[in-house]
């Protein structure tokens, strides 16, 4: 066995840790949802989305469960959703949300990883206007009917429409986000996951060199237990 054993056994370790920082963020939008809309998914479309997320990266029914219940205790502490902004080097804006129950600590480990990096944390608003928000749905495509679907859709805020590895992507409006939920659940379409997005509006070209010190610094801030999404304005070849 020897080094191709080591190889699949770093393959193994690195899946398990990307599937274990999955089922923690989406343990956390479990949780937010719960506290903004109740435990219940039927009267609650966050949570319904979000656990519609878990199942699609198959975490366990009972850790969803769980998830729900502990969200639901009035001993759980409570989670704020709170969004950092600044600049990594060379220029690239950069946007994280994160969802902590010690804002104190989440933006002491945030700044200190962008200032060690060279980049700058920013005050609230000061990049925001340099992202769109949009929704993204990915789903199952329908067997038949996916023109009148498609029509359908268009007129309940669907912006585009692209074929993935993963399924269907759905692009909306921020605003259209609840409608297109709406429809898709009234179509039963299987909903793989759905979420809101940060796109950036411009692009911004580094050299090569620069690209690999800012993806060090996303992917840094990525493993954070604290940080959900980290949004970028920087051009990937």
């Amino acid at each position: 066995m020897g080094r191709i054993f080591e190889k699949r056994k770093d393959r193994m370790f690195a899946r398990w840790a990307k599937t274990a920082k999955a089922f923690t963020k989406v343990g956390k939008e479990i949780a937010i949802a719960v506290k903004l809309g109740g435990g219940d998914p039927n009267g609650n479309p966050r949570l319904r989305m979000a656990i519609q997320t878990a199942r699609s990266l198959n975490m366990p029914k009972d850790r969803i469960e769980a998830a729900v219940k502990r969200a639901t205790s009035k001993d759980e502490a409570s989670l704020q959703e709170v969004t950092y902004e600044g600049y990594a080097p060379h220029g690239v804006a950069l946007i994280i949300d994160t969802a902590t129950n010690n804002p104190t600590r989440t933006v002491a480990n945030v700044r200190s990883m962008i200032t060690h990096s060279g980049g700058t944390l920013g005050t609230s608003g000061s990049l925001d206007y340099l992202f769109v928000r949009r929704g993204v749905f990915v789903i199952t495509p329908p067997a038949d009917n996916l023109d009148e679907l498609e029509l359908e859709l268009i007129d309940h805020g669907l912006e585009d429409i692209f074929e993935s590895d993963q399924g269907l992507l759905l692009y909306s409006s921020f605003e259209g986000f609840g409608a297109m939920q709406r429809v898709l659940e009234e179509k039963k379409v299987e909903v793989k996951s759905a979420a809101l997005q940060r796109h950036a509006l411009n692009l911004i070209s580094v050299s090569p060199e620069h690209e690999k010190e800012i993806e060090k610094l996303i992917n840094e801030l990525e493993e954070d237990d604290d940080v959900q999404n980290v949004y970028h304005n920087m051009k990937v070849e």
